[in-house]
């Protein structure tokens, strides 16, 4: 289970130095934070040289503080004629400051007081995980991992050219310091990376040899006599699972096909990375199908055990947001309705097991509260029957409007090929080709994205990949019937159900089902019906006037969801099924990083109910994935919606063996 995070406090010591009680030490040289940051940590690892003309640099950094390292490098880098396309900075803290304690900190740093109050404006809720920022649209990128070093450095997946260690003293704070954390550096570390260090430790120096670094002496800041510099050069030949440059794109062309919210968020994620699009979507418009209803809400999920479930849903709620806010700066506005969400139980031994679990976890009232029904009812017209968990940053939006805004912000990156079907794909002279049913070529490209829900297996083998479809109705109550049901609440409220507050026209929706897809695609009044109790039960006050609805009369939208097996998304590279299965036998203790996979071919696919939450997050994963980036996610999550993580078990229960290869069908 992640652990509650302890923010720091902005104390400063008699000499006017950040201080931190906890550790009895200072963040920074009583010389000046930004002025070692320069010599130490970019003088240390040879900045701004070490990236010149480079396409991507990747710094990784061991104590973010209050960001100063970070400050001077981005200054440092929009300085930089000769600059890098693409910054990567990633920075892992335990005890990060809040908002307001940063913008006390930052409050004298004269004229580089304008990226500061930038960082300040996007600073995350200090909640366990990887929270990505991102600046200088796009060219700089903040990753910041907030927890314990020894818990989250061996999930971090990266490749990095330079280490900045800047933890407080080893004598104050050895965790920073240990044997797990210079060989955690060393698995992140490309061959010649550069490391940098205030500290002239003798035990430093031998632990990060150890690892496989050159670590040597170098004069140090202040009234320091030495410091530390070194880089990674082992005297091993190979790595298992070591990381690789950064893939050199000769033509930056995509194929995705699917333009619902999924393709159309990896859409502007590969535009913004400079990629051409060509999109594909069977529909006369983005959003038709699963994507195409007008309301839906959004809000985190909790559970004691912090499970992966909840943690994909925080990292996904927290990057949607972030990236809606980014479109809304653009120009491009998705229509976000931050109202709050109210989740309550269905009985009240599951509300005890609410309030159990946001105990357990310790999360910040910022991200996640416990309400009374008291204050439900007087504070937002909510007439629950029980309290339940306040998520204030949840709300509702309609998915077209997200869209449609993603696709406006990839401007003239993307070419929209509505109305157009896709009979098959396949692989040819290192690029891949969409094939009409004609068996005319619609575009070739490098790279191409399965985006296109239950579709997908029509174009790819997915043996090893379970997904079925769901059906969902939502029951639509006129302004009329608003009216009659009495208070309605101005914010989400989900259970058993959910409803959602009142639209621009007076209108209110309430569901939604979930159950089997058979049959035709229309509305049913059993349906309906069973939307209304769901109203019932979590509106007790309304459940006469909605008694009095006629079901037969109500409208609504249905839907179909694709949801995988264990209702966790399909996100990453697709797996060569047929080189697995006739490599079985030396694949019965692999790791998914040694499935072999499809060069070229991945998915973003089984967003079931979630695609407001998982749409954003597993975009900016699959653009990491394609570029060579940090991901933007631990290790573990990022196994947990690997589309090879069915056929990886098979594997290991020998259940695939040679007699069941067969041609992909995606070449000739």
């Amino acid at each position: 289970m992640s652990r509650a995070l302890e923010p720091a406090e902005p104390i400063l010591s008699a000499e006017g130095t950040p201080y931190s009680p906890r550790y009895d030490d200072v963040y920074h040289s009583t010389e000046g934070g930004l002025a070692q940051a320069h010599y130490v940590f970019l003088g240390g690892n040879g900045l701004p040289q070490a990236w010149a003309g480079r396409d991507q640099f990747v710094i990784v950094e061991t104590g973010f503080g209050q960001g100063l390292n970070f400050l001077a490098t981005w200054q440092a880098w929009r300085n930089d004629p000769q600059r890098c396309r693409r910054l990567h900075f990633v920075s892992i803290e335990k005890h990060p400051f809040t908002r307001e304690g940063l913008a006390q900190l930052h409050a004298g740093l004269a004229d580089m007081l304008p990226l500061a109050q930038q960082l300040q404006a996007a600073w995350p809720d200090a909640l366990p995980g990887l929270h990505r920022l991102a600046f200088e649209d796009g060219g700089v990128t903040l990753t910041l991992a907030l927890g314990d070093i020894e818990a989250v450095l061996p999930k971090l997946v990266a490749g990095a050219d330079a280490f900045y260690l800047d933890g407080f003293s080893p004598s104050r704070n050895a965790d920073m310091w240990s044997p797990l954390v210079f060989r955690g550096l060393a698995r992140l570390a490309r061959p010649g990376a550069t490391l940098a260090t205030y500290t002239a430790a003798g035990f430093v120096r031998r632990g990060l040899r150890e690892a496989g670094f050159d670590a040597r002496k170098a004069p140090g800041f202040g009234g320091k006599r030495d410091m530390t510099v070194a880089t990674f050069c082992p005297v091993w030949k190979s790595r298992r699972h070591a990381p690789t440059p950064a893939p050199e794109w000769k033509v930056r062309h995509a194929i995705v096909i699917g333009a619902g919210l999924a393709g159309c968020a990896v859409t502007e994620r590969l535009a913004s990375r400079g990629w051409q699009v060509t999109l594909f979507d069977v529909h006369d418009g983005p959003a038709r199908q699963t994507s195409s209803h007008r309301a839906a809400a959004m809000h985190a999920h909790i559970s004691s055990d912090d499970s992966l479930l909840s943690r994909l849903s925080r990292a996904g709620n927290q990057y949607a947001l972030r990236a809606w806010a980014a479109l809304a700066g653009a120009g491009q506005p998705v229509g976000w309705h931050g109202c709050g969400v109210l989740q309550i139980g269905e009985n009240e031994a599951e509300a005890e097991a609410q309030r159990a679990a946001l105990e357990a976890l310790g999360l910040p009232e910022s991200f996640v509260r416990w309400m009374s029904p008291g204050e439900a009812a007087s504070q937002h017209g909510a007439g629950v029957p029980r309290g339940g968990l306040w998520f204030p940053q949840g709300g509702w939006v309609a998915p077209p409007d997200i869209c449609s805004a993603q696709l406006r912000r990839a401007g003239d990156a993307v070419q929209s090929r509505f109305g157009t079907r896709v009979e098959r794909i396949r692989r040819r002279d290192d690029e891949w080709e969409a094939i009409d049913e004609d068996g005319a070529v619609l575009a070739s490209a490098p790279i191409l994205v399965l985006a296109n829900a239950h579709e997908a297996p029509r174009l790819a083998p997915m043996r090893h990949q379970v997904m079925r479809r769901v059906r969902g109705q939502l029951t639509t109550l006129a302004p009329g019937q608003v009216t009659a049901l009495g208070s309605w609440p101005d914010c989400v409220v989900t259970g058993a159900g959910y409803l959602l507050p009142v639209s621009e026209d007076g209108s209110a929706r309430v569901g939604s089902s979930y159950e089997a897809d058979d049959g035709p695609l229309v509305a049913r009044t059993e349906v309906h019906a069973a939307n209304l109790d769901r109203l019932a039960g979590l509106l007790p006050q309304a459940a006469a006037a909605a008694g009095n609805l006629d079901a037969a009369a109500m409208n609504g939208y249905v839907g179909v969801r694709t949801v995988s097996h264990n209702r966790l998304p399909l996100i990453g590279q697709m797996p060569d099924e047929a080189a697995a299965i006739a490599a079985a036998p030396s694949l019965r203790g692999a790791h998914l990083r040694d499935i072999p996979r499809v060069p070229g071919l991945y998915a973003a696919l089984a967003y079931a109910s979630r695609g407001l939450t998982w749409a954003a997050l597993g975009a900016e994963l699959l653009a990491s994935q394609i570029e060579g980036d940090p991901l933007p996610l631990e290790a573990d999550l990022v196994d947990a919606i690997d589309p090879a993580r069915l056929l990886l078990r098979a594997l290991r229960h020998g259940q695939v063996g040679r007699e069941e290869g067969h041609s992909s069908g995606l070449s000739g």
